[in-house]
């Protein structure tokens, strides 16, 4: 190939094309993918429109989902650990084909227990991840509790406090979190605190909540725009005390990092080396956005499918109404946004399993492209149905009232662009 200027000659794209073996599914994945599809379509499909309707948790279909297997802790090790890093994706975007709040409520708990097996040792992964899923006829459920009132996106403001008591070996919990999927219904509990406020965001760490523990009730039960079948509430810690083992990591672990830390912020450190502390939280996020954006490109592409159909069988001016142009370049753009969706959330678990650098934020990207698809996309396809789209006799309604969330929760659209931002250019971006 002849060089050109900037170019190095003999090395001109090999590194990413040697990476590249095929962008087809093994045969594993075609099987789980239509596993799951099925399960969505025959059982999550039927039940969407009522759970949404009752803004109730979905129990019976949860307990489905737990005697086929789907709701179990075999099933979320398996994905978890998948080398491809593909499982997940694929299994999100199914179950949230089939409906974006039954969805929610099945994997909720899985966030909690990702929670746990990313900060936990193996004792403490051991000890509380089954606890989170129990079994058909005696099922569980666990929340992840990070956000509060006054600190969603500024974690930095984080205000509820653990302290910790010598002479007991517990620490003690209070404060307020909010927005927290299976919040105060759950069995077990994963919350996010400070434990050394001088530090913002590095001085904090996480804890399991164990079941029917003092202290920790239900706030508010939220009422939402969509996603109603999922269980979205306040969690009150009132001098809730867990004993030490429920601290995340160990306390041996935390004391090292928070003395790091301090070091960092008086400057004892090298100033690249505070950085790489810095970082390692964003580097735990990247890695799970694309699971949410998998979910996103699930709303997505259900709603595109409902508009296709129309499309092709609604009659205006004697013809089909696909065969206007502007009907049929609306789903072109929709099923062309959905693909380069799915790409950038596949190419992110991909990066995250095999533990490549996320040197651009791409889990960012995933997260970002597929949450504003999904809002895009089942907007047009409101309109493609017309008044229809706009009545609950048609599923894209609650589509469109689902897809919404995904530019505002597990990060904003404007949080992921300032992810993306400060990490392409290295500079604090505010």
């Amino acid at each position: 190939m002849p060089s050109r200027r900037g170019w190095p000659a003999t090395t001109v794209h090999t590194r990413s094309l040697t990476a590249v073996t095929s962008f087809g599914l093994g045969p594993d994945h075609l099987e789980l993918r239509a596993w799951v599809h099925t399960f969505a379509a025959d059982v999550v499909r039927p039940a969407a429109a009522e759970w949404d309707e009752r803004e109730e948790f979905p129990w019976p279909v949860l307990e489905e989902a737990a005697e086929v297997g789907l709701y179990s802790l075999d099933f979320f090790a398996t994905q978890a650990f998948d080398e491809t890093g593909l499982g997940i994706p694929l299994t999100m975007e199914e179950l949230f084909w089939g409906d974006a709040g039954i969805g929610l409520s099945i994997v909720g708990t899985a966030l909690a227990a990702a929670g746990v097996s990313s900060n936990g040792t193996d004792e403490q992964v051991a000890e509380w991840v089954p606890q989170m899923f129990g079994s058909p006829g005696d099922l569980r459920t666990a929340a992840f509790c990070s956000s509060e009132p006054d600190a969603g996106s500024d974690v930095g403001a984080m205000r509820t406090r653990a302290t910790y008591d010598e002479a007991t070996d517990e620490w003690v919990l209070n404060g307020t979190k909010t927005w927290a999927t299976n919040g105060g219904m759950a069995d077990v509990h994963v919350v996010t605190a400070v434990v050394e406020p001088e530090l913002r965001s590095r001085g904090q760490a996480s804890f399991v909540v164990p079941p029917r523990t003092k202290g920790l009730s239900q706030g508010q039960k939220f009422a939402k725009h969509g996603i109603r079948a999922s269980h979205t509430a306040e969690v009150v810690l009132d001098s809730v005390r867990v004993p030490g083992r429920c601290l995340l990591g160990g306390k041996e672990k935390l004391d090292a990092r928070l003395a790091r830390a301090r070091a960092a912020r008086d400057g004892a450190t090298p100033a690249s080396a505070a950085g790489r502390s810095g970082n390692a939280s964003m580097a735990t996020f990247e890695r799970t956005r694309p699971a949410v954006g998998a979910q996103a490109v699930g709303i997505a592409r259900a709603a595109y499918e409902v508009a296709l159909d129309y499309a092709r069988t609604r009659e205006q001016f004697g013809k089909p109404i696909i065969e206007n142009q502007a009907i049929a370049f609306a789903l072109a753009d929709m099923r062309t946004s959905i693909d380069a969706a799915r790409l950038l959330v596949w190419r992110a678990a991909w990066m995250a399993a095999t533990g490549a650098r996320f040197d651009a934020a791409e889990g960012s990207m995933s997260k970002l492209v597929a949450g504003e698809t999904a809002v895009a996309v089942t907007e047009k396809a409101m309109q493609v149905l017309g008044g229809n789209g706009y009545t609950r006799d048609y599923p894209v309604e609650r589509m469109a009232r689902d897809a919404k969330i995904y530019t505002i929760f597990e990060g904003t659209s404007e949080i992921q662009r300032l992810v993306i931002a400060r990490t392409i250019s290295g500079a604090p971006i505010r």
